[in-house]
């Protein structure tokens, strides 16, 4: 049986992980692979694929996760959203994966579909991610189950203290960690963390760590998200806008900082966003002092 992440917290006081997105083409599929055979060498903890409920794409995690569990021997961990789905869907979902071997599940509601502005749960379907892990709880403890959280406040929280006790909504129903949305400003990691203990949250809370590769992309990305650019995130990065090279290099400097501060103040390992690159996300872990 592969391993449950659960497992591999108890063993080990620091984690190091990589997630990766859904490829959207045959040939992002094979340098997907690509890129984990690269990855694979840092002797990872785990990995993580997303997900996407449209009828197109939704059996494509369930088929990568297995893939790379199969391939490459490391627990991978698939993304689940309530978005998109009845309750029976889910069901079957989950069925599959435990055909598959695939124990380790991130629990997400998901986000709306692109310009839905008042989204409502699918007819049959859930509302809340605390109600996706109640579902895979209810079979028994063959799953680890992860979650994300959110050290600025999810974009659709009134304000930090209601989002720390969502997600302790969440711990309660059954997960067993946490690992964060990107953000600049570690301050806002401790803070988080901070928060959620004096609620009575004690599981790890892990930090999600996007290197900087482009600065306009970087600008969409987090505004999609509702995450914030601290101005230091600017000063840096806009005067090197159109310079790959020099960005490259920025990109290397402020995430080795950024996860050397963290692992310093106590963060209990660090999980990559790795845009499916190798590269970049090589260099920094090769260099962070861990």
């Amino acid at each position: 049986m592969m391993r449950k992440i659960s497992d591999v917290l108890k063993e080990k006081e620091r984690t190091y992980s990589f997630e990766f997105f859904l490829p959207r083409t045959p040939k992002g599929r094979n340098d997907l692979y690509g890129t984990v055979d690269v990855l694979k060498d840092l002797k990872p903890d785990f990995l993580s694929v997303t997900y996407r409920a449209d009828q197109a794409n939704r059996g494509l995690t369930t088929e990568i996760v297995d893939e790379f569990q199969e391939s490459f021997g490391i627990p991978t961990m698939h993304h689940l959203t309530c978005v998109g789905h009845t309750e029976a869907e889910l069901n079957a979902i989950i069925d599959k994966m435990r055909e598959k071997n695939i124990c380790n599940i991130l629990a997400l509601r998901g986000d709306p579909p692109q310009g839905v502005e008042h989204w409502e749960p699918t007819p049959g379907g859930l509302e809340y991610c605390y109600q996706l892990i109640e579902l895979i709880r209810s079979r028994d403890d063959f799953f680890t189950i992860g979650v994300a959280g959110f050290p600025e406040g999810h974009i659709d929280s009134p304000d930090k203290e209601t989002d720390s006790r969502y997600l302790k909504t969440k711990i309660d129903a059954g997960a067993e960690f946490v690992i964060t949305q990107l953000f600049f400003d570690n301050r806002d990691y401790f803070g988080y963390v901070e928060r959620l203990k004096r609620i009575g949250v004690s599981v790890r809370i892990i930090p999600g760590i996007l290197p900087v590769t482009d600065y306009r992309k970087l600008l969409r990305f987090c505004q999609s998200l509702g995450s914030n650019i601290p101005q230091r995130v600017h000063d840096i990065f806009k005067p090197l806008d159109g310079d790959a090279e020099a960005t490259y290099k920025a990109g290397v400097q402020f995430a080795v900082e950024q996860c050397n501060e963290l692992l310093e103040g106590g963060a209990p390992g660090l999980h990559f966003y790795t845009l499916n690159k190798a590269d970049l996300v090589q260099r920094v872990f090769e260099e962070i002092k861990r």
